[in-house]
């Protein structure tokens, strides 16, 4: 007879797979080869055709991903792939923290390997034919070597602290791991800006003009406190249009990629930026965060339910049993939680997209500027106009432009 824990754990993710499957085929069928009229104005046909190549070709590219996935990751379950990983993390002979540390170092790696080779071919094969990648091989294995470094200065840490509260602060220990994780995330809210986000990006003010006055104008009649406005060299990586809000309080920052200073006119930009101070000015930050904090704490507490629970670690054919093995294993029991947690998290998102595009209007009354903003973004991005319902209720995190567009207009 099966294991029930190693039955559970195949059912969800060939379940999982399935779903996705059915999900980009409707998504693929959903292309309409007919452009939306919102969108004559600023879409010529031959870009428009080459959106839905793009869409079709993303899409493919995930399938072969996630059928390869999933294949080596059931057969890496089956052949007691993590059982030779422990028994090489415990053969060096170290603690149990150090141990922990090895064995989901080994993993990470492993992981990586797999990723790598579709990361390669997605960045200089199909974002390249789509003409948006600008990363030379210098910058990604730079990037790819800084990642690494960065996820052994905080996640090693991080880990460690997980594991010695689980090892030594008896039944409240998730709770106690729940606090620590959700200091460490506050802290890095902080952090980031300043210390992570520089290694990869050149920022710099906004150069003095225009359309700084318009923002600062616009941002002290809504008394909305910024730490500064920086321009960001994403055009190094990528021809993509993105602007984003980092830090908090008076060290909030404004950061617009180059490429769409480039792009869009000022009343666009600063109707974009209008939109992004709608989410602080709604709460919608904090009450996504405070949301996610939750979410982790439930997961905490279900995590301390199947510490060492032998049933499942004899699903993953393990000799040993050991709380960094738990943490790992736990994952998999999480998984179906964690994805109707997302939808959930995805229908309050797009809800507060809309929202913010309401301040945006009726604080700006440039309704007309985010709309063109709009369009632009997603011609310049290449993104599907036309997505199928049942991929934009499980997997996205805002409305449909058109969707958003017909809202603002009305």
């Amino acid at each position: 007879m099966m294991n029930p824990f190693l039955f559970f754990i195949l059912t969800v993710l060939i379940l999982q797979y399935l779903l996705d499957l059915v999900v980009d085929v409707l998504e693929l069928r959903s292309l309409n080869p007919v452009l939306p009229n919102t969108f004559r104005d600023v879409y010529d046909e031959e870009k428009y055709a080459s959106s839905q190549r793009y869409t079709r070709v993303q899409t493919r590219f995930g399938q072969a991903r996630s059928s390869l996935s999933l294949i080596v990751t059931i057969g890496f379950i089956l052949v007691g792939g993590f059982s030779t990983v422990d028994m090489v993390a415990r053969r060096l002979g170290q603690g149990s923290i150090v141990t922990g540390l090895i064995f989901t170092g080994i993993l990470f790696v492993l992981s990586s390997l797999f990723s790598l080779p579709f990361s390669v071919y997605f960045t200089f094969v199909i974002e390249e034919r789509f003409g948006f990648n600008r990363t030379t091989l210098k910058i990604f294995i730079l990037d790819l070597i800084k990642g690494t470094l960065l996820s052994v200065l905080l996640g090693a840490p991080l880990l460690a602290m997980l594991l010695w509260f689980f090892e030594s602060t008896g039944e409240f220990a998730w709770l106690y791991s729940w606090i620590g994780l959700s200091l460490f995330t506050f802290v890095m809210q902080f952090l980031a800006p300043v210390l992570i986000m520089p290694l990869f990006n050149k920022f710099t003010p906004l150069e003095d003009g225009e359309l700084k006055e318009k923002i600062i104008a616009y941002a002290q009649e809504q008394d909305f406190s910024l730490e500064g406005i920086y321009t960001m060299d994403g055009s190094k990586r990528s021809t993509r249009l993105n602007a984003f809000f980092t830090g908090f309080g008076r060290f909030r920052r404004i950061i617009f990629f180059d490429t769409l200073l480039e792009k869009l006119e000022d009343d666009e930009v600063v109707v974009v930026l209008a939109h992004e101070m709608g989410h602080f000015k709604r709460k919608h930050i904090l009450k996504m965060m405070g949301t996610s904090l939750l979410q982790s704490g439930l997961m905490f507490f279900i995590l301390s339910l199947f510490l060492g629970n032998e049933q499942l670690f004899a699903a993953f054919g393990m000799e040993n049993i050991s709380i960094y093995a738990s943490l790992t294993f736990f994952l998999f029991l999480y998984a179906p939680i964690s994805s109707l947690i997302s939808i959930f998290f995805n229908i309050f998102s797009r809800k507060y997209e809309y929202e913010a595009d309401v301040w945006a209007v009726e604080t700006t009354g440039k309704g007309k500027a985010l709309i063109s903003g709009l369009q632009k973004l997603s011609v310049h991005n290449l993104s599907n106009l036309t997505p199928h319902p049942l991929n934009v209720f499980l997997n996205y995190s805002h409305p449909p432009v058109l969707e958003r567009v017909r809202e603002i207009e009305e």
